[in-house]
């Protein structure tokens, strides 16, 4: 397949700006690949469609202040810089993303905070805006970490044209979120809340957790036509055995596998064996789905409305079908359905 044909009218305002007011009440758009049918609801009736002994697979990664705002030596130009990933622990070294990226050279200091606080020597540039930063922090590491929790903040994609407020430090995470390490959110965990689990809970339904770091290249623009030469960062993930071992137990006994989001459907897909049988893991994925693709353990999936021509929206569109998933897209836009981040869910059965 290739990258034109993802592409689709979005007008901008149907881009949620803010969360809804409680976290389950936002739309479900319900999509049954063997009916090729299409139905509205609302999140709670996600309820109807499970079972007592079905599963959903959670990723239960936590998201990271990632964004920081410094000052650079002798100019005092503000710079944004926007941690991707700490590359070593011991040196306080991290891979980062620098904005405006053309004021940056190697050599140069940053410092962050009112009483620079923080302060960061650029030691590698590795491409046009990233960079190695060396942090200079002469106390604990746990004191740099909560130095950096502190000035850091939540990283809402900018394309939400807004600040960020402390609302969303809360609703930019799910409510389940344990592991730190993500810098983009697993955006379809946004939708249940604590009373939703429970009653899914009282259903029988129970839940399985992996943990996939969630990186800047789920939003990243794909650059080529043919889809085959597109790379995808590479993300951290592990699953447990004991997780593992839900997961497949559900499938032994014919019980449904639901996804919840597409990072969670990445890291199944990646630690699948050919058996079909979920591994325990611990590493690396630069998986990148997009149809048409064999899918190996999950029969349901719930996921957000994805932007145009985005990863993401091309692994639902492997695991739903091409067409339909079209179809239902044209249909979200004229029903004013919200995307992205904030916005309304799809069940695909």
């Amino acid at each position: 397949m290739k990258l034109s044909q993802f592409k689709f009218y979005l007008p901008e305002e149907l881009i949620a700006k803010n969360p809804p007011h409680n976290r389950d009440e936002s739309r479900l758009m319900v999509l049954n690949r063997k009916k090729q049918t299409i139905e509205h609801k609302k999140f709670t009736d996600i309820l109807d469609y499970f079972d007592d002994g079905d599963v959903f697979v959670i990723n239960n990664t936590k998201v990271f202040p990632a964004r920081l705002y410094g000052e650079k030596e002798k100019t005092g130009a503000r710079i944004e810089v926007f941690l991707l990933r700490e590359l070593n622990r011991d040196s306080l070294l991290w891979d980062v993303l620098v904005d405006p990226a053309r004021k940056i050279r190697i050599g140069n200091k940053l410092y962050f905070g009112e009483n620079e606080e923080l302060v960061a020597e650029v030691i590698d540039n590795t491409t046009s805006r990233g960079r190695t930063l060396r942090f200079l922090y002469d106390g604990p590491y746990s004191e740099f970490r909560e130095t950096l929790q502190r000035l850091g903040e939540t990283p809402l994609p900018k394309i939400h044209q807004r600040d960020v407020t402390a609302e969303d430090e809360d609703r930019y995470q799910t409510i389940y979120a344990k592991h730190e390490g993500a810098v983009a959110a697993p955006t379809a965990g946004f939708h249940f809340s604590r009373e939703l689990m429970k009653r899914l809970e009282l259903k029988g339904i129970d839940f399985a957790e992996i943990t996939l770091h969630a990186g800047l290249g789920n939003f990243r623009d794909i650059e080529v036509e043919d889809l085959t030469k597109h790379k995808m960062d590479s993300e951290e993930m592990y699953i447990e055995e004991v997780q593992a071992e839900k997961i497949n137990k559900a499938k032994e006994n014919k019980r449904k596998v639901c996804a919840i989001g597409t990072t969670t459907m990445k890291a199944m897909e990646t630690a699948v064996s050919i058996t079909g049988k979920v591994k325990p893991y611990g590493g690396w994925t630069n998986k990148f789905i997009f149809p048409p693709y064999d899918f190996q353990v999950a029969d349901a999936m719930i996921t957000n409305f994805h932007l145009p021509m985005s990863s993401v929206l091309m692994l639902v569109a492997a695991f739903t079908d091409f067409d339909l998933l079209m179809k239902a897209y044209k249909i979200a836009v004229e029903e004013k359905y919200q995307f992205f981040t904030y916005g309304d869910a799809m069940l695909i059965i």
